[in-house]
């Protein structure tokens, strides 16, 4: 079996960013949304970026973004991988497309098992469907809030694309997260804070130790 890999997202500082690449992650993620206390800059994720080794993918996290804004931060921050995570339609992952060589996740809301059935609705437009908690009404933040869903809506799922678990995971339940979904990539940004938006190296060091037990 293949082993799991795990992506550390929201990272703005140098020393969480190293601590990330030195603990091991396959993908380091940088939020581009300013109502989320991880935004950071084009500027700041270029420079960000630029320390970062050929073997980790960067991956540019987006809410319902204007494609103009998309092509500006890829012109200035190197990506590998486009993450959108709000309510986007097919029809703007296909504009995003237009951007050869680079990977396309989209975020699927999980709250019942019939949420599942919009990851069908990105076959042919999306590379990954990546599966997070969706948010409660009014939430300000489509992700990163912490929240976790039932990992046995899961079970029997037969999923349109690959596919990454997010949401609430942190060092504790990663076992039984990957042990309930078989997830092969896992996505964590709060459960490795100390405070909303404040990454912890140590944390980031703990989560990854417990990723690479599995």
């Amino acid at each position: 079996m293949s082993r799991i890999t795990a992506k550390i997202c929201g990272l703005s500082t140098l020393d969480t960013l190293d601590a990330a690449i030195g603990g091991g992650a396959s993908h380091v993620g940088f939020v581009f949304f300013p109502k989320s206390p991880r935004n950071v800059t084009p500027e700041q994720a270029g420079g960000l970026a630029a320390r970062v080794p050929a073997h980790v993918a960067r991956v540019g996290l987006f809410v319902d973004p204007d494609p103009g804004f998309v092509a500006h931060v890829l012109a200035v921050a190197k990506l590998d991988v486009i993450q959108l995570h709000g309510a986007e339609p097919p029809e703007l992952l296909h504009r995003v497309r237009a951007h050869p060589g680079i990977e396309l996740w989209k975020a699927i809301p999980v709250r019942t098992r019939a949420d599942l059935d919009a990851g069908r609705l990105y076959r042919g437009t999306a590379d990954r469907l990546l599966y997070d908690a969706k948010p409660p009404k009014g939430a300000d933040l489509p992700g990163g809030n912490g929240l976790r869903f039932d990992w046995k809506l899961l079970n029997g799922h037969s999923h349109a694309l690959p596919w990454a678990l997010s949401g609430g995971l942190d060092t504790d339940n990663i076992a039984e997260a990957v042990g309930i979904t078989g997830a092969r990539l896992v996505d964590i940004s709060s459960g490795v804070e100390s405070a909303p938006g404040v990454k912890d190296v140590d944390k980031i060091a703990g989560f990854l130790q417990a990723v690479a037990r599995l």
